[in-house]
């Protein structure tokens, strides 16, 4: 089963992130056969880490839980926090498979998250720019708790229309790439 984890930066912690890059990326090596997307988020200077986002592929919540917290980073206080869901991978491919490759163009990270009803569940028109989507969902997989997108798009607005706007409490647009290593 898919889950989506990304940990959000504590500020002031690049230091301490750049220190750990090594022991961050041999922790993922462990679980290079399960993940389904994996890459650092960033400022607005496109160079600035503001967190690390992977979707993984794990047999149940717990190994999820282990997953996020036995982290290098996390254990070392380099994130303030931590959004850890089930995702299920509507594309049914790895970032690996996206046809536009892993460079040309912005890319970015697309959260909706979400209240009420279900929304988005079904592949957007502009398939070609997804590198990944689904929904977010509970431990259980019963309630829909929002959508996560990783789109190439030429600019944060137009990434944030993947999703229908009025139907989250929030849509959150970072700048994201490629991670591990090249």
């Amino acid at each position: 089963m898919g889950f989506f984890c990304y940990h959000r930066d504590r500020p002031d912690s690049g230091a301490l992130r750049d220190a750990l890059l090594e022991e961050h990326w041999s922790y993922m090596d462990r679980y290079a056969k399960e993940l389904i997307a994996r890459g650092p988020t960033l400022a607005d200077d496109r160079d600035t880490a503001t967190g690390s986002m992977h979707i993984v592929d794990l047999p149940d919540p717990a190994a999820a839980r282990a997953f996020a917290f036995d982290e290098p980073g996390y254990q070392a206080g380099v994130y303030r926090d931590v959004l850890l869901r089930r995702w299920h991978n509507t594309l049914g491919r790895t970032m690996w498979d996206f046809p536009g490759g892993r460079t040309g163009g912005s890319r970015y990270l697309v959260l909706g998250l979400g209240t009420g009803q279900a929304v988005d569940l079904a592949v957007p028109r502009d398939e070609d720019e997804l590198i990944a989507y689904g929904p977010l969902l509970s431990d259980d997989g019963d309630t829909w708790l929002g959508t996560a997108a990783l789109v190439r798009a030429p600019d944060a607005d137009t990434a944030r229309a993947v999703l229908t706007a009025d139907r989250y409490a929030d849509i959150e647009v970072h700048n994201w790439q490629f991670g591990g290593r090249s």
